[in-house]
């Protein structure tokens, strides 16, 4: 079996065809770290980092979709995917029309926020995106001697900010908290980037969710080593 980590609720959804272990962190690292060793405790082979992401080069827009070969560590570590895996993977993507940047994901202990945040990580890292699982995944599986991927779109491109509210609206569970919406409605402006943020998010899910349909067997199947 498979262990796959993602942040939200809805980027777990993309998978629920798939015969894989899911766990959700909430988009909280230390959450991560847990969740990512109580799957490799419960046997998986290998694990996954699947979700969004913030990019970090100028280039990517939301949707575009990252399959990271390094895990930059927030210590200054950088540790490397399974290329086996990876290009099995990837191989799947490009049959079905699915193009994905290879390159280096860096892992972050908050949400990047401004673009002066993003830049400061890119200047670090040198990552094309950011995200607050993938470090957590590398980390336990390179640990165990398991291998482990990460799949990757972007949410929010490196010069955007994120709206203020946007960090309320995540519960501990990894799912939207509507309720939320409440603090923001007397302030259109806000609301705008909000419901502009969202749309970029579901272009990402989209991406994601063609990514578990395309290439599902190389995620959800006990794979072997040449």
């Amino acid at each position: 079996m498979i262990g796959v980590l993602t942040g939200l609720r809805a980027e777990a959804r993309c998978l629920r065809r798939l015969d894989l272990t899911i766990a959700c962190s909430g988009a909280r690292p230390q959450r991560a770290r847990s969740e990512a060793a109580r799957l490799l405790a419960e046997g998986v082979v290998g694990l996954v980092s699947f979700g969004l992401a913030a990019g970090l080069a100028r280039e990517l827009r939301p949707g575009d979709l990252i399959l990271a070969d390094t895990v930059s560590l927030p210590d200054g570590r950088a540790l490397a995917s399974d290329a086996v895996w990876r290009d099995r993977l990837q191989a799947g993507l490009v049959k079905a029309g699915i193009a994905a940047q290879i390159g280096a994901v860096a892992g972050s202990e908050r949400l990047l926020a401004t673009p002066e945040q993003k830049q400061a990580l890119l200047a670090a890292t040198g990552a094309l995106a950011a995200d607050m699982e993938s470090h957590a995944v590398a980390e336990a599986a390179s640990a165990a001697g398991k291998p482990f991927l990460v799949i990757r779109a972007i949410s929010d491109p490196a010069d955007q900010a994120l709206p203020a509210a946007a960090v309320r609206f995540l519960g501990a569970e990894g799912r939207i908290r509507p309720t939320a919406l409440t603090g923001i409605i007397g302030n259109p402006r806000e609301l705008a980037r909000l419901l502009g943020l969202g749309l970029q998010t579901r272009r990402a899910l989209a991406t994601l969710h063609r990514v578990a349909v395309a290439a599902g067997g190389s995620l959800d199947r006990p794979f072997t080593r040449p």
